[in-house]
């Protein structure tokens, strides 16, 4: 009777607990469903006996349950070897790879814990897993724009640490160089023909074994980065580099053949290297224009006073050490007043223009020729003596007139040259302010004596011919 009646008094409770339980177990489900990506249950074994949400990361419940976990694992792309599906200890936030039922990898954060029998024995265990693909993705994005940003960054201080351009670029290979693990950098130029191309600036090893390769590369995708392999296996990336003065230039960077292969990070640091180095091409041809500037006459090209007696004391010197002959000459313009006074300053600089020109016929390409102020002229002979000196003379005073008297016209004022000559022979350590004293004075000797001639001022004695 009283068990009757206990039966009678407990059936009824029995159903609002199970509901409880039910409730209770819906809400678990509906939580993990909203709150994880993978939810599971393994048993001793390490087979699936619970999947939620349904499916989970593309798979059916259905096809995983009795199925081992460890089939979901992957390679880890951290090199961890954890597994999640068979904890010993209880864990969170730690990180697997796994496979998604299209075949793609995905990386969850897992916490979970083993589950124990009464006799603390592992019959299995429980866990969550978030998917971080994404996020890590993203991370990894914002990782590598900072890491880019301060490569960058140091690229610029190194190079904004030099004055001169030539070391800026030296800075600047260096650091591109080390930023992408490189074994050489260089900055290739493309002249137009009949210059040859060549690399007007390097860093690291090899450059003389890629450049055919850089070259071919950079003629056949000027403005887009390009990647290429050269016969000895080297990697290659190439990108073009063109001022806005119109030189055209590119940025290479090689690794051997048994380097990494250039990654994503890699291109776009070449890639944003190229702005820099683009930079510096620049401000070297501003550099380089400047320096011209200084050292040329405006007019005629030739170089001006100063460069020239730069220049010539550095030749007297090896002149001297080499123990060889040097002359030193002086040009002046017959009448030349009278061309501006009569017929215009514009006339004058034609006849400067042209005497230019005659210049260059009559001297070496390795002669220093000068215009060293209004129609004073000085041309240096290195390794002539005075009879050579003398020839280039006798070749002006027999075709300057007739060429500049074509120029002003038959009625306009006879302009011809009026030429001093000073020779030191090899063994002399007469510098270039005594020779210019002493053709300045052989130039006025002419001039004194009728002009349209020339001198020789020797120090032992002068000769005088014309």
């Amino acid at each position: 009777m009283n068990r009757i009646d206990t039966a009678i008094e407990v059936g009824p409770l029995a159903d609002p607990l199970h509901d409880a339980l039910l409730d209770s177990r819906q809400r678990w489900r509906a939580l993990v469903w909203m709150a994880a990506d993978l939810a599971f249950e393994t048993d001793s074994w390490g087979r699936f006996t619970l999947i939620a949400p349904d499916p989970a990361l593309g798979w059916s419940a259905g096809l995983l349950t009795g199925q081992p976990a460890s089939l979901l694992l992957t390679d880890s792309a951290d090199g961890t070897s954890f597994d999640p599906f068979r904890p010993t200890v209880p864990v969170r936030r730690r990180r697997a790879w796994v496979r998604r039922a299209d075949g793609s990898s995905a990386c969850l954060t897992f916490a979970s814990m083993p589950i124990l029998d009464a006799d603390g024995h592992i019959r299995g265990a429980r866990g969550v897993g978030i998917d971080m693909t994404e996020y890590d993705d993203q991370s990894a994005s914002v990782a590598a724009a900072l890491r880019r940003g301060e490569l960058l960054e140091h690229i610029l201080s190194c190079v904004n640490q030099e004055i001169l351009a030539p070391r800026m670029m030296e800075a600047a290979l260096d650091a591109l160089l080390n930023a992408v693990g490189a074994e050489g950098a260089g900055v290739l130029r493309l002249p137009e023909p009949p210059d040859v191309p060549g690399f007007a600036h390097r860093a690291g090893r090899g450059a003389d074994s890629v450049i055919d390769c850089a070259i071919r590369m950079l003629n056949e995708q000027p403005r887009l980065l390009s990647v290429g392999g050269n016969f000895d296996g080297r990697q290659l990336l190439a990108i073009g580099c063109q001022t806005r003065f119109g030189a055209r230039a590119g940025l290479i960077a090689w690794r051997a053949a048994d380097g990494r292969p250039w990654d994503g990070d890699d291109r776009t640091l070449i890639g944003a290297g190229a702005n820099v180095i683009r930079i510096v091409l620049e401000h070297e041809a501003i550099q380089r224009e400047m320096t011209l500037q200084a050292r040329t006459d405006p007019l005629t090209g030739l170089l001006n006073r100063r460069a020239f007696l730069e220049e010539a004391e550095r030749h007297c010197d090896r002149l001297s050490r080499e123990e060889l002959p040097g002359t030193l000459m002086f040009v002046d313009l017959d009448n030349f007043k009278a061309v501006n006074d009569r017929l215009g300053h514009e006339m004058g600089d034609r006849v400067l223009l042209r005497t230019t020109e005659l210049l260059r016929l009559t001297f070496r390409p390795s002669d220093l020729i000068a215009r060293l102020g209004g129609d004073e002229f000085a041309i240096w002979l290195s390794g002539a003596d005075h009879l050579t000196a003398a020839e280039r003379a006798e070749r002006l005073r027999e075709n300057a007139p007739s060429a500049l008297a074509d120029l002003v016209g038959g009625d306009g004022p006879k302009v011809g040259m009026s030429i001093g000559i000073a020779s030191r022979h090899g063994r002399s350590r007469e510098g270039i302010d005594s020779l210019m004293r002493r053709a300045d004075m052989a130039m006025y000797e002419v001039k004194r004596s009728g002009r349209g001639h020339w001198r020789v001022s020797l120090i032992e004695a002068d000769h005088a011919n014309g």
